[in-house]
């Protein structure tokens, strides 16, 4: 084979199926160049983090393919591999669609190196082809997505949603083939189709859709499709692309109906599972986490800090993705400390969060819990050396915190790996009743503990401490928890001011004689210094202020004692509502109470004559709270 590769520049290895490229390499060109080259690489890659890639270790490919890179490119030094030369590589037979992915980290060590440009980040086509509308639709929302300065995020969503509009107007208004042909009228339509959209309408793949498809699309979904349709045609009219035919904020506003059926849904994690979660974190190990015979993907200290950083931070996903080098810094009494200072007590600093450029608005510092600083500081000093990374928020290159091996921690490894190893070690589903445990579920969680705490936060420091741009974002974090809201209801003793139990006697003889029927008494109210017979006790309005009329018997008397001494006597409760002046009375006390005095002095009683005539004061008679049972007798 090395004679071949001499004689006849043999390069077809497509063909040899596997083979020791490494001592092919070896035979033409020497040990000696290809294990200096091979030393180059292995010494770039073991400061980004990667494991030993020397040749003696057989589970790693960097050996094979740059060996085989050595042979296409027909040198044995790694700067004759130049950004053409990477070019041809990944078009030969024998390295297209064959390990992708070393190939590429082969090409961002060399470029490491500078002997060429960093590689194309690989992967699938984000932006299919517009298809299903008609040509010149799909023309005028590229040239939007090609003009639009929106985050390509943004501006990717809007495009999917305007390739939507397109595919209806392609059966609905086949007439209608770009925008500046829209009329108030079309708006009307396309707002109507909306609130009756199902899923899988107008879509370019169904092949996702599983069970889903058919369902009605869900409110907050048909707003983001009007906003898109809002930014597509303000966007359209503000470049003087079409005429101004209507206007974008009111032709596709969206309806009050749908409107009323969007609320904030924070999902706010239950406190008994949050605090198991809090333990797991803090006590992470390497067996609690996924992995090969080779252990976690990522180092351990990197994993506890993401962890604790998740944990108690209240940081969107991309905010800790997007941390940098140096982000932790210390304070004590408002002058920078050391991290190691060892004149300060734990307690007493205050650990600061450098907090870049996120969605709302612009880098800010926050004050965090001292064990995130730790964390980050221990996975600091065992982080290596890194090339930069684009930010794309920002265009800067930066040191990313959470990156090793020359990658960031991927987007998603939060939420599918972290998340389900931490509920594991906890003991807890990794879903509740209002859904899966996310990323942004801890943000939530955070802020609802921060407000609803003993010392709670005002609504304007935990806008600060969260990084929103005005309180309206925060107003949907800040909920009173139940508990809160128990105990202020229960403080606030609605049930005491507001209604008062009385106790009844029930005459049962009575009752069986035949009283209620005759009019004779058969209840009497237990006043505290008397009785009152009066059947509908409840709506006289004397009841506080007792101008003991025919219907009253003092305890003292003759008559009160022969029915205290009945055998078959029901002793029940009866609840009397109060009215604002007896909740006055009750409330402020003398004044009130002489007030209400003086008032019922010329109401008529239950009796007939009014306190005047009877010529008695009237007593005050504070309906006391009896305890109330689940039963009403006793």
């Amino acid at each position: 084979m090395a004679l071949g590769y001499l004689l006849g520049e043999f390069s077809d290895y497509q063909y040899l199926g596997n083979f020791n490229r490494l001592h092919l390499a070896n035979l033409v060109f020497g040990a000696e160049p290809v294990q200096e080259a091979m030393s180059q690489a292995s010494k770039v890659m073991e400061q980004w983090g990667y494991l030993s890639q020397t040749t003696d270790d057989g589970r790693y490919r960097l050996p094979g393919i740059l060996s085989q890179a050595l042979l296409i490119n027909r040198s044995p030094h790694l700067q004759d591999l130049s950004t053409a030369a990477f070019a041809a590589l990944n078009a030969h037979p024998a390295t297209s669609g064959r390990h992708p992915a070393s190939l590429h980290a082969l090409q961002r060590v060399v470029a490491d190196l500078g002997y060429c440009d960093a590689p194309v980040r690989p992967g699938y086509n984000h932006s299919p082809g517009i298809i299903g509308t008609h040509p010149t639709w799909a023309s005028w929302v590229e040239r939007w997505h090609d003009t639009s300065t929106l985050t390509p995020k943004v501006r990717a969503i809007i495009r999917t949603l305007m390739a939507k509009a397109g595919r209806w107007l392609a059966v609905e208004h086949p007439e209608i083939t770009e925008p500046g042909q829209w009329t108030r009228s079309t708006c009307a339509a396309w707002v109507a189709a909306i609130d009756r959209m199902s899923i899988g309408d107008y879509t370019q793949r169904r092949d996702h859709l599983n069970t889903r498809a058919g369902a009605p699309i869900a409110p907050r979904t048909k707003a983001h499709i009007l906003m898109a349709s809002r930014a597509f045609f303000r966007d359209c009219q503000e470049w003087e692309w079409i005429p101004r035919h209507f206007d974008p904020t009111r032709a596709l506003a969206v309806p009050r109906s749908v409107g009323a059926l969007i609320g904030t849904d924070p999902r706010i994690i239950a406190d008994d599972v949050w605090a198991k979660l809090m333990w797991a974190g803090l006590q992470l190990e390497a067996d609690d986490l996924p992995g090969t015979s080779a252990g976690s993907y990522y180092p351990l200290p990197l994993i506890r800090a993401l962890a604790v950083t998740w944990l108690f931070s209240g940081l969107r996903s991309d905010e800790i993705s997007r941390l940098r080098v140096g982000c932790i810094r210390w304070q004590q009494d408002g002058h920078p400390i050391p991290g190691d200072s060892k004149e300060v007590l734990a307690q007493d600093a205050v650990c600061l969060l450098d907090v870049p450029v996120h969605k709302t608005g612009t880098a800010f510092t926050k004050p965090v819990d001292p064990l995130v600083g730790q964390a980050i500081e221990a996975w600091q000093r065992l982080r290596p050396r890194q090339p930069k990374r684009l930010d794309r928020k920002t265009s800067e290159h930066v040191d990313l915190l959470f990156s090793v091996r020359a990658h960031p921690v991927a987007k998603n490894y939060i939420n599918r790996s972290l998340i389900p190893s931490l509920c594991t070690k906890a003991g807890v589903p990794s879903s509740d009743v209002r859904g899966n445990i996310t990323s942004h579920r801890a943000r939530s969680t955070i802020a609802n503990q921060l407000y609803n705490a003993k010392e709670p936060m005002t609504l304007f420091e935990l806008q600060a401490w969260l990084g929103h741009r005005t309180p309206t974002s925060t107003q949907h974090y800040a909920k009173i928890s139940p508990n809160t809201l128990s105990k202020a209801y229960t403080e606030a003793g609605y049930f005491a001011r507001n209604i008062r139990t009385i106790e009844v006697l029930i005459d049962r003889d009575a009752v069986t004689a035949g009283a209620p029927g005759e009019g004779h008494p058969w209840q009497h109210y237990d006043l505290g210094h008397g009785y009152c017979s009066y059947s509908f006790f409840e709506q006289c309005q004397h009841r506080m202020a007792c101008a003991r009329c025919d219907f009253y018997t003092p305890k003292g008397s003759t008559k009160a004692q022969l029915l205290e001494a009945k055998d078959n006597l029901q002793k029940m409760l009866a609840t009397i509502p109060l009215t604002d002046e007896e909740r006055a009375a009750v409330d402020d006390g003398h004044s009130a109470m002489d007030a209400l005095l003086t008032r019922l002095a010329d109401v008529p009683t239950p009796a007939g004559p009014t306190p005047h005539q009877i010529g008695q004061p009237p007593r005050a008679t504070l309906l006391p709270i009896v305890e109330v049972m689940h039963n009403n007798t006793r």
